[in-house]
């Protein structure tokens, strides 16, 4: 009987408890909009999305909730017009038991800038674009281009996070430039000549040959030998000579999808190499200074010998 009666108040209570979340929800429902209070959550010295900015933004798509009953505004809507703004990344609505809406909103967060033509705008992650404007900079690594759905921006952010990511790197790389999907160049801090990296896959091996270049081969060529350094091709690295043309000294063959480089190229591994492909070129000129004898000296020649 005793746990009869303790299941019967539980069940009561259970029953009020409902009908008061019911009459509250009802009643807010039922309760007008007294205010919107807008809240950018991720706003610092660089923010460039206010409170007011996003209130016009509302008002602009023809959208007003101050006055409305709670019931009657779709809050789901505005998360999804906010969202399509390009200056946000996420927004997310609150309806507050006090009356008020409250709009949650994060403003875009770059990762680099794009230069495409006389046309210039920030990237975030998500590859949503935000057209750059003199109230705001953000300082990101920039990119000179053009894309298109095929092969949008964010194709080259983990060429971009590799680079941030290696402090060597870092302060090595001042800006990319995407001539077309397999010629992508880095402009370097160091004047006098460019990287060509080809893609953005393999990058351990493409800047472990970068590195391994300038430490073995440019101090020793100097450092404005060359205007271009490519290392697109599987285990080699192609300088290009500022002026004069030489002999390729290749490590190992190209790729498949890539051809091999010409007489205008020169592939270089290590220090040694070069110093070995310079005395190979040396020996081959030697060789071709010396006189070459016709056909009536060798008959000469040969005939002098069996008669002694």
């Amino acid at each position: 009987m005793k746990r009869l009666i303790q299941n019967s108040i539980l069940a009561v209570l259970a029953i009020a408890l409902v009908i008061g979340i019911l009459w509250a929800r009802d009643k807010s429902r039922g309760e007008l909009c007294t205010g919107v209070e807008v809240q950018v959550i991720n706003a610092d010295s660089t923010a460039f999305v206010t409170p007011q900015g996003v209130l016009n933004d509302l008002k602009s798509q023809g959208i007003k909730v101050e006055g409305k009953r709670m019931g009657d505004i779709d809050a789901s809507k505005i998360e999804e017009v906010l969202r399509l703004s390009p200056y946000l990344e996420n927004a997310d609505i609150v309806k507050c038991q006090d009356g008020r809406l409250l709009i949650r909103v994060s403003q875009l967060v770059p990762v680099f800038r794009v230069f495409d033509g006389d046309n210039s705008y920030y990237v975030n992650r998500a590859g949503k674009h935000m057209s750059a404007s003199n109230y705001y900079h953000s300082d990101v690594p920039v990119v000179q281009g053009h894309f298109n759905r095929k092969f949008p921006p964010t194709r080259l952010l983990p060429l971009i996070d590799y680079v941030e990511g290696d402090s060597l790197l870092h302060s090595l790389v001042t800006m990319y430039i995407m001539r077309d999907t397999n010629n992508i160049i880095l402009v370097p801090a160091i004047s006098g000549h460019v990287i060509n990296i080809g893609h953005a896959s393999g990058l351990d091996n493409k800047f472990a040959k970068l590195k391994l270049f300038y430490k073995e081969v440019m101090p020793k060529r100097g450092w404005n030998t060359f205007d271009t350094i490519s290392v697109k091709w599987n285990h080699q690295v192609v300088a290009t000579r500022r002026n004069k043309a030489v002999q390729p000294v290749i490590i190992d063959a190209p790729d498949d999808d890539e051809q091999a480089p010409d007489i205008q190229t020169m592939t270089v591994g290590t220090a040694a190499e070069a110093k070995k492909a310079e005395q190979q070129e040396k020996a081959a000129k030697a060789n071709e200074k010396k006189p070459a004898q016709d056909d009536s000296q060798k008959t000469d020649s040969k005939n002098q010998k069996k008669s002694n």
